[in-house]
């Protein structure tokens, strides 16, 4: 059984398992649609640097909560069924998943805003770092906190 939002180390879930998870909710029946961010792992930085790998670490516990928070609070939005963020921890090559979001509401138009709302908030608002390992040995913590 999957809870509707955590942190998870690599390889723990999978997206289909998610997907099986929202549908598997009592209200799923009232959904018209479902919408998923799948985050991965770029492989340039900003500066167009070129990545080797990513290792993420969360303050578990906080982070856990702060996702928490922020789908309950999503879920009492008109038109939403579900909504669940996925986080992973550990390392990560290029093109490997590293986040999970899901959203079921009734209808598309109610799902996309608050999808991208998700996104935006989990990463501000929880308590997980990144480190980039560079191809030129470099390494270093990144945020992506505005």
């Amino acid at each position: 059984m999957v809870k509707h939002t955590s942190i998870h180390d690599k390889g723990e879930l999978s997206l289909f398992d998610v997907l099986e998870s929202v549908r598997n909710d009592p209200n799923f029946p009232e959904s018209g649609a479902i919408g998923v961010f799948v985050g991965v792992v770029r492989g340039k930085t900003t500066k167009d640097e070129v990545v080797r790998k990513l290792r993420l670490e969360a303050y578990e516990e906080k982070a856990n909560k702060v996702l928490e928070d922020i789908c309950n609070e999503l879920r009492r939005r008109t038109g939403i069924v579900d909504v669940q963020i996925h986080h992973f921890v550990g390392e990560f090559n290029v093109s490997e998943d590293l986040v999970y979001v899901a959203v079921a509401g009734a209808h598309r138009g109610d799902v996309f805003p608050v999808l991208t709302e998700a996104v935006e908030r989990y990463k501000k608002e929880a308590p997980i770092w990144k480190k980039e390992y560079l191809e030129s040995g470099k390494s270093s913590w990144v945020s992506e906190k505005h």
